[in-house]
């Protein structure tokens, strides 16, 4: 039979053990509780603002004068005298000498045909002299009537013929004289002096080449798609010319003046033609836009009205999505009135203060919820259990 001692004992130290595990428990401290987390994804929004805008159509083209001339000799002869500014890239103005070719048989053939109209003149007189005196010769015979051959009257025709290729033959050579001096016919840029002083040129020589420099003109390639945001064709449109000059980019103020009216067969595009006034800047200060140069141009087109611009990768199959009050999403249907490089010109489908999400969604959907980057509060910091103790 077990004794008190054996029947106590193991209930003591379990009564013991028991106690001292509820008093480590008690002084465990409980698991804090986590945050409750926000899973909302974060979007940047931009306001919508619709602006008054302008169709543009950008292009490109090569600078070149209006009017390219040849210089060719109408009369031959020894080049005698050639002007300082006529060489490769001189400027030159109206009438100016350019050269002048050997005057002396144009001259002698000048005196000769002032000769021979004094002669002219000199004979039709005697004619019309002779021609009265037979007319008076008759006037006195009372029967009969004259003939014009009694009368001289072909006599008197064939001296004002005469007189007349007199003064034709002068007029020749006087031409031929004129033609001796080569003078510029425009204010010119000389592109090319194809002789020099001394030289022996015949009729049909060419003597060198200018390019008119009181306008330039470029031809602007647009495509068919394009033309229908420009009034009339773009005929009169402005346009800006720009490109760089000594490193820097600089501008000049043109006009459409003409359409090619066809389509070019390997381009497909419509040719436009820009104007620029006074491009060397002769007759201002403006900077030398000279010929040869490439260009970009900027060619400006219809008043569209009220639109909104967005970058055309948030137009997805004709929706984008928008952040409402609820800072729920939103997508909202939009007209595109055009397409321009990574733009959207967006006429109808957004009113201003619209909150247009610009950040990317993975999976965008009707209704999820979403927060700006002000909206979620940060975690507040788990003390560590060394601190929870020593407090």
């Amino acid at each position: 039979m077990a004794t008190k001692k054996q029947i106590f004992l193991p209930v003591a130290v379990l009564t013991g053990a028991i106690l001292i595990a509820i008093g480590f428990a008690s002084m465990k401290k409980p698991p804090a509780e986590k945050p409750e987390v926000d899973n909302r994804p974060v979007v940047t929004v931009e306001q919508v603002q619709p602006i008054d805008y302008t169709h543009t159509i950008n292009s490109y083209g090569v600078v070149t004068g209006k009017y390219e001339t040849e210089l060719v000799a109408q009369v031959s002869g020894q080049i005698l005298h050639v002007s300082d500014a006529f060489v490769r890239g001189g400027f030159v103005r109206k009438g100016d000498i350019l050269a002048k070719i050997d005057p002396s048989d144009y001259e002698a053939a000048l005196i000769e045909a002032e000769a021979s109209v004094a002669n002219a003149q000199s004979t039709l007189v005697q004619e019309k002299a002779q021609g009265k005196v037979a007319e008076r010769e008759w006037a006195q015979i009372s029967q009969g009537k004259p003939t014009e051959l009694s009368l001289r009257k072909p006599q008197l025709a064939q001296e004002i013929a005469r007189l007349k290729s007199a003064e034709a033959g002068l007029k020749r050579a006087k031409r031929n004289v004129e033609r001796t001096v080569i003078r510029a016919p425009y204010d010119a840029l000389v592109e090319a002096r194809n002789i020099g002083l001394g030289s022996y040129v015949n009729t049909g020589t060419t003597l060198g080449k200018t390019i008119s420099v009181d306008t330039a003109e470029v031809r602007l390639p647009v495509a068919d798609k394009e033309l229908a945001y420009l009034e009339r064709s773009g005929k009169n449109a402005e346009v800006t010319i720009q490109t760089n000059l000594a490193g820097k980019a600089q501008s000049w103020q043109g006009k459409i003046i003409r359409s090619e009216g066809v389509v070019d067969s390997n381009s497909r595009m419509t040719y436009l033609v820009a104007q620029v006034v006074d491009p060397y800047g002769i007759n201002s200060d403006k900077p030398v836009l000279k010929f040869g140069s490439y260009v970009t141009a900027s060619i400006t087109g219809d008043k569209a009205g009220k639109v909104v611009i967005v970058p055309r990768h948030l137009v997805v199959e004709g929706n984008v999505s928008v952040l409402g009050d609820d800072q729920l999403l939103k997508l909202k249907p939009v007209s595109i009135l055009r397409e321009r490089g990574k733009q959207a010109i967006i006429s109808e489908g957004l009113q201003a203060g619209d909150k247009l999400i610009v950040s990317a969604l993975d999976y965008p959907l009707e209704g999820m919820a979403l927060a700006l980057p002000g909206d979620k509060k940060k975690p507040e910091p788990v003390e560590d259990a060394e601190e929870a103790e020593q407090d």
